[in-house]
């Protein structure tokens, strides 16, 4: 197989394996989840409506969307400074280095400091609220 076949195919297999596996152990767990639900009514045993909306649910704890918006928005506006300052050391060999670079850290840039915007908003109302 060709470096130009092989290269794409495993980047795109990769990427699928990353969003597919996770998702596939989620409802495997949940299909465990309701199959010992299933073995303990076919004996005859009560079941607490508390414990089966635990087994069936998941326990889900709440989150606080500002914090994880607040971090997503650290961790862009760092890869966005990470890719100019890359650009900048590799822009004195080549002009077009500096361009390619700065693109995807205007991009990360302007994603991190949406999510500290959003962040900002949601700790207002989250304020206003309480």
């Amino acid at each position: 197989m060709d470096a130009d076949v092989f290269v794409p195919f495993l980047f795109f297999g990769f990427l699928a394996a990353i969003i597919l596996v996770p998702i596939y152990l989620r409802e495997r767990t949940r299909q465990s989840a309701h199959h010992l639900i299933a073995q303990a009514l076919e004996k005859g045993q009560q079941l607490d409506p508390a414990l089966m909306r635990t087994l069936t649910e998941g326990q889900k704890k709440p989150q606080d969307k500002a914090r994880s918006s607040l971090g997503a928005g650290i961790v862009l506006l760092a890869l966005g400074g990470g890719f100019a300052a890359a650009g900048y050391f590799v822009g004195g060999y080549a002009e077009e280095a500096f361009n390619g670079m700065m693109v995807p850290a205007v991009i990360l840039g302007a994603l991190g400091i949406a999510f500290i915007l959003l962040a900002i908003v949601d700790y207002a109302t989250k304020k206003k609220e309480d």
